[in-house]
């Protein structure tokens, strides 16, 4: 492991906010306790609050963060292949905040990272289909989805028929090329995947109360585990 590969796990190590030993340290990252002692003491000359001293144990104060630049390489292709697939395929507000993240990741981007950012060639383009009325409803969805909201929905299933549903959002699934929301289905007693492109009409209504056998783990270990 590279000395600032490892100055930067000693920090992660200690942002938890317990009391660490030089063996501890030293035993995790698979080098000497006097290897831990330049480390630390490193750290600290750099202005980082660890405090503790050898034979002891470390702790850092809480509040302390490093700015959100230490990315690899592979990590800025995840994250700018991934903001640009939201933007793309996401809703109104989501599409405006990933481009706003997109801008924002890009001016704290140190170099080499910035160069590598910019040469990410990962593209998605917004299909005909996402139409302004199909974003905006997946932006509400996630909304009432946050806010614990019944919906109402007017949903019409692969045959064009039409039903009257109440269901307790509990997620919005991309499958690549559809979303489908994943909710509690009250008519049904059950949970259902419901296309949003397949909404024609939905109303908000009051918060509900999430139920341990309702909730989004318990429809994963149902259908996934």
């Amino acid at each position: 492991m590279r000395r600032a590969d490892r100055l930067l796990r000693i920090i992660d190590i200690l942002r938890g906010g317990r009391l660490v030993t030089s063996a501890e340290l030293a035993a995790t990252l698979e080098v000497s306790q006097r290897t831990v002692y330049r480390d630390v003491a490193h750290l600290i000359g750099n202005r980082v609050p660890i405090e503790g001293e050898a034979g002891v144990g470390y702790v850092m104060r809480a509040g302390y963060d490093l700015p959100p630049i230490m990315f690899s390489a592979d990590e800025v292709v995840a994250l700018v292949g991934g903001i640009r697939l939201i933007r793309a395929w996401g809703g109104t507000r989501m599409s405006k905040s990933a481009e706003s993240a997109l801008d924002k990741i890009a001016a704290v981007l140190p170099e080499p990272a910035a160069a590598r950012a910019g040469a990410v060639h990962i593209h998605a383009f917004r299909p005909d289909h996402l139409d302004a009325e199909l974003t905006g409803l997946i932006d509400r969805i996630e909304a009432a989805t946050a806010a614990s909201l019944r919906l109402s929905l007017d949903y019409r299933d692969e045959a064009g028929a039409r039903t009257r549903r109440e269901v307790r959002p509990l997620g919005l699934w991309f499958w690549g090329q559809v979303w489908t929301l994943v909710a509690w289905c009250e008519l049904r007693a059950d949970f259902r995947m419901f296309r949003v492109d397949r909404i024609a009409a939905m109303t908000e209504g009051p918060r509900y109360e999430m139920e341990a056998d309702k909730t989004i783990e318990a429809f994963r270990k149902r259908h996934f585990c």
